[in-house]
């Protein structure tokens, strides 16, 4: 459960917080000053602090710079009047997370707090190395005795006391996100902020000004000046997921960032400096996009300065059954499920799936079983279909789908509805063969379909299409 921490002193902004919030899994805690703010800040570390710029006892930044000198990790969203935004730009230049214009909107009040509570658990919640005997539940456990993973852990080691720039690699759902967060609590940065960026889920007309900022009237809808996440999480950290997303024009500030420490906000002339520490992570081949021209090469020899490579799930042996060991006990309690132990044959069939989501897709799978288990013993009937009957392949040498086999089967069948049934059918297969293609590269593959990104991903998602060594229809079903 999240803890918010309401400072305001109008009646009004406290009851739209509560109606905004009251059907979320959260505590508000309000203060009407200052001073009641710091009692409660220190009281009960939130997750995350809504303050109004203007308070009884306080004017200006003073409760901002007052409640980050505590703990600079928890991100603090002011509340401003339109008068008053410019103290809350250079709040953010001091490492302020964003700020809220009134008259407040509940949906961009419930967006962004969900935004903050994220980041501020990203930075608290320990990303711990492992220790085998433990069954703690508390944090997030990189866990696993393969060579690979244990060289995972010295990786980590070696460089978390640094300040190099780390490139981490790996299939999607391999925990990526989790070493960077190991690296960053283990640093000398560990006191100071932790910026997560997802570079492939922001529109790439955005991505800059994200990234670097802009200044007023830069663009279209550019209202006001926006404090980017370099300048944002100066003396701290930023992690760049899927960075081989990134577009060519935001590689060129990347690089410059990376060499000098300095960029210029989108429509803007002034040299901004800053001070962060860069980790990256990506499922991305990025020597195969330079050769491509899609990556540059200088900035992909500036972010490899530390690489440390992920295993796939599939190749790290023994491992398996202490992760569903593991992630049984973490789950079962928040579950409500009685279940505490794995039958043997039950272990036999997730061994045998090849894991295309990895350990991203063994928690889901495991959440799914323990919803439909009785007993305290899990059996290999409550598993999920998808890993009782592995989909058949459509990638490398095999088969390719029969139309006739497919249309005939449908007549036979007495189905009303062929025509819609063929056209679900040939996008799924047109869209598996494309990103076969490309192996996985999802930005090529919707150019070469003539589709954006964005609308690649949800067909991706809704057609139930994994992309892993292999490229498969989670809706298919295998040859008799």
């Amino acid at each position: 459960m999240a803890n918010i921490l309401l400072v305001d002193d109008e009646a009004s902004i406290q009851h739209a917080f509560r109606r905004a919030f009251r059907d979320a899994d959260v505590t508000l805690t309000t203060a009407s000053t200052s001073g009641e703010a710091a009692a409660a800040f220190e009281a009960n570390r939130p997750d995350v602090v809504v303050l109004d710029i203007h308070l009884p006892d306080s004017t200006g930044l003073d409760t901002f710079h007052r409640l980050h000198a505590i703990d600079a990790r928890i991100p603090i969203v002011l509340i401003t009047g339109h008068g008053t935004t410019e103290l809350a730009i250079a709040a953010m230049k001091e490492g302020a997370f964003d700020f809220l214009l009134k008259p407040l909107e509940l949906a961009d009040v419930r967006e962004l707090v969900n935004r903050a509570i994220r980041s501020s658990q990203l930075m608290r919640v320990p990303a711990s190395l492992p220790e085998i005997e433990s069954r703690s539940t508390q944090g997030d456990l990189l866990l696993g005795r393969c060579p690979a993973m244990q060289d995972v852990y010295k990786a980590i080691g070696r460089v978390a006391a640094t300040d190099a720039t780390s490139l981490i690699l790996g299939e999607s759902g391999t925990g990526k996100e989790l070493v960077a967060r190991a690296i960053y609590q283990h640093s000398r940065r560990s006191q100071q902020p932790f910026l997560a960026v997802n570079c492939g889920a922001i529109p790439e007309n955005l991505l800059e000004s994200e990234l670097f900022g802009h200044e007023r009237g830069a663009f279209t809808g550019a209202d006001r000046k926006r404090i980017g996440k370099f300048e944002q999480a100066s003396g701290g950290t930023i992690f760049l997921d899927e960075v081989g997303e990134l577009p060519l024009i935001a590689q060129v500030k990347m690089l410059r960032v990376l060499q000098e420490q300095r960029f210029e906000r989108v429509g803007g002339n002034e040299l901004v400096q800053t001070d962060v520490r860069v980790i990256a992570a990506t499922n991305v081949d990025l020597e195969k996009s330079v050769q491509e021209g899609r990556f540059r090469k200088d900035l992909f020899f500036r972010l490899n300065v530390f690489s440390i490579t992920l295993p796939p799930l599939r190749d790290r042996g023994d491992d398996l059954p202490l992760l569903v060991e593991y992630y049984i006990h973490r789950y079962a309690a928040s579950l409500g499920s009685p279940v505490q132990q794995v039958t043997p044959e039950a272990l036999e069939v997730l061994r045998a799936y090849p894991w295309p989501g990895n350990v991203r897709e063994l928690q889901s799978i495991l959440k799914q079983a323990l919803l439909h288990a009785r007993g305290p013993v899990l059996l290999a009937d409550f598993l999920p279909a998808q890993v009782l009957t592995r989909p058949a392949a459509t990638s490398g040498g095999g088969a390719r789908f029969d139309w006739d086999t497919f249309v005939n089967e449908r007549i036979a069948a007495g189905s009303e509805t062929l025509y819609a049934e063929s056209l679900a059918r040939m996008e799924r297969e047109i869209l598996i063969r494309i990103l076969q293609h490309t192996n996985g590269n999802q930005l090529q593959a919707a150019r070469i379909l003539g589709i954006t990104r964005g609308s690649l991903r949800n067909k991706i998602r809704l057609l139930g299409i994994n992309i892993g060594r292999e490229v498969w229809s989670a809706n298919d079903q295998p040859d008799s």
